[in-house]
């Protein structure tokens, strides 16, 4: 039997990076706020594990000043494998609990290229769980997916829900990572769930979204879908570069622990610091909770049949970077976005605005 124990999502300060070395001003501001938050947060429970939000390492400073796709790649984007995650299994050993991690890496298949990477590593420092992210922040986040590159990557990986949506099974129990976006899209969670996952990892949301209340119902109809926990840690105070004396809040705090009922566990409403949320973790009542409920154990009556019809006719499109970079914002807007509104206006699914 699993015992309860303490999940720590950190919500730290975070520098913008312009090469891969000043990341590691970042890695030893996150070695110091594990510090203070597994030894407050262990007082009642033992700490066994901790999340580090998406963005903690690099920033998001891609995104924000629409830097070319290949350029970042070339001067920020980490191997994984590799000395970031290095120091960050040294961490897990050290604290002897599970991290969650993200990244903007690299593929060995893919040159040239970078992706948004969720990681698990184990308390031996041990990655045991990369996650390609299947949604970036549309339309600014320059990432590939998986979907970007799919005829390549169903070759390389199968069509299979391994594929897209990995689970670890850990001595803590089933772990999934869903970043940022992607959870904006309930089937990506019911992706995790459907192969097995037992506590979700939700990357950050930007304000005004997380102020205006977004996040947290996005957060709580994620977990409560699927029966399971989430732990959902936005990052604190931005700094834009290494030598910045001006911290932005560009992401608006409300971090949270979720039980499988869609509960607020543990909760962090401020963001504007570095910080950390906190929250009690029980797998043997969510495995006994899915077991012997009659109703709202919903996974158990879907009707798949049916909600194939759903997503009979494809929407977005594949292999959009499969022979290509990725766009800028205003190519996006222009190549994507808007012929997007248009498919959707041409099927009748949405009404066109009067003008």
């Amino acid at each position: 039997m699993i015992e309860a124990y303490q999940a720590v999502g950190l919500v730290p300060t975070m520098r913008g990076v312009r090469n891969r070395d000043e990341i590691q001003t970042n890695l030893e501001h996150i070695e110091h706020l594990v510090k203070a938050a597994s030894w407050l947060s262990s007082l009642d429970l033992p700490v066994r594990l901790i999340a580090i939000p998406e963005g903690a390492l690099q920033g998001f400073n891609d995104e924000v000043l629409d830097i070319d796709h290949e350029d970042f790649a070339r001067e920020c984007a980490i191997h994984v494998p590799g000395p970031e995650t290095d120091r960050l299994g040294a961490l897990a050993r050290q604290w002897d609990t599970y991290i969650i991690a993200q990244a903007k890496a690299l593929h060995p298949e893919f040159p040239g290229r970078f992706f948004n990477v969720g990681l698990v590593i184990d308390p031996e420092g041990e990655i045991v769980l990369t996650h390609y992210k299947t949604v970036p922040l549309l339309p600014v986040e320059h990432s590939v997916t998986p979907h970007d590159v799919w005829d390549r990557w169903i070759e390389l990986y199968g069509q299979t829900l391994d594929a897209f949506y990995p689970v670890a099974d850990t001595a803590i129990g089933r772990i999934g990572i869903l970043m940022a976006n992607e959870a904006s899209y309930p089937e990506n969670a019911r992706g995790l769930a459907m192969n097995g996952a037992e506590i979700i990892y939700r990357g950050p949301y930007p304000h005004p979204h997380v102020g205006n209340g977004l996040y947290a119902i996005q957060n709580q109809a994620r977990a409560l879908d699927n029966n399971c926990y989430l732990i959902a840690c936005n990052v604190g105070t931005y700094y834009l570069s290494a030598e910045s004396d001006i911290p932005i809040d560009t992401f608006g705090g409300h971090s949270m622990v979720v039980d499988y009922k869609g509960q607020i566990v543990g909760r962090h409403d401020y963001g504007g610091a570095s910080s950390w949320v906190s929250g009690t973790i029980d797998i043997e009542a969510l495995r006994r909770f899915r077991a012997n409920a009659q109703w709202d154990n919903w996974i158990k009556d879907l009707k798949t049949e049916q909600y194939q019809l759903i997503y009979d006719k494809p929407i977005y499109p594949k292999n959009l970077y499969l022979d290509r970079k990725p766009y800028n914002h205003a190519e996006f807007r222009t190549e994507v976005i808007d012929k997007q509104i248009e498919l959707m206006h041409e099927r009748d699914i949405w009404v066109r605005p009067e003008k």
